[in-house]
């Protein structure tokens, strides 16, 4: 398996026979080069989407067409990004698990909030969301843009993943000493990745407090672009 990190919240999963991108941001995206832009998407099989905000969903429907990766998200932003014109691929909800090739993708609660843009205004784009991902002996919690939630309990025994894939900024989403109680107090992690932070100033740009709250962990902190291998 390898995980490579596009910058922010976005993300290449490298599993079995399929290559995930999960909220792929690419135009505005001060993490990631435009000279990165084509490796970053090429071979996609599919596209997954946690929610609807603009540094989540702003290139998904041009990726979809130039890639023809289906796009998977709930129900109601799957059909809007078929609408304005992205492959057709699964319009889920909470509890449901997609199968692609030998890989599978559970979507799972997150605490945040999701719009999209629609002209001028925002408009309702269902709910937030994260996804467990089951590859290669292995599964990963991505966990999408949230908060510490109660149902983090559950998610943790039923699925427990050993990767976990944390928003971990602050501001918007947990921060690095909230991602860590997280991770201590719900999961069993064996390696922890953080994202969704140094995109901007007001975000943490350091994951030193989630290193030491997670003594034992090997917490990664990624660079754009860099596979980070996680062996069977």
């Amino acid at each position: 398996m390898k995980i490579i990190w596009l910058g922010h919240g976005s993300f290449r999963y490298e599993i079995g026979d399929q290559v995930l991108l999960v909220d792929p941001w690419l135009t505005g995206n001060p993490m990631l080069p435009e000279e990165d832009h084509a490796a970053a998407i090429a071979g996609a099989t599919q596209i997954l989407v946690t929610h609807g905000h603009f540094d989540h969903t702003a290139d998904i429907v041009d990726i979809s067409k130039k890639t023809g990766a289906p796009v998977t998200a709930i129900y109601e932003l799957a059909a809007i990004l078929k609408g304005r014109g992205a492959v057709e691929g699964h319009g889920i909800n909470k509890g449901g698990t997609v199968a692609f090739g030998n890989v599978t993708a559970t979507m799972v609660p997150a605490s945040h909030s999701s719009s999209i843009q629609a002209g001028d205004r925002a408009v309702y784009a269902g709910m937030e969301v994260g996804f467990m991902i089951a590859g290669e002996g292995h599964t990963l919690y991505h966990s999408g843009d949230t908060a510490i939630m109660a149902d983090m309990d559950w998610m943790g025994a039923y699925f427990t993943p050993d990767i976990g894939v944390l928003s971990a900024g602050g501001y918007f989403t947990m921060d690095m000493k909230q991602a860590a109680w997280a991770a201590r107090r719900y999961f069993d992690f064996k390696t922890v990745i953080p994202c969704h932070y140094r995109t901007f100033p007001l975000l943490e740009q350091s994951a030193e407090m989630l290193v030491a709250g997670l003594p034992g962990v090997e917490v990664i902190e990624p660079q754009v672009m860099t596979p980070v291998e996680i062996r069977a």
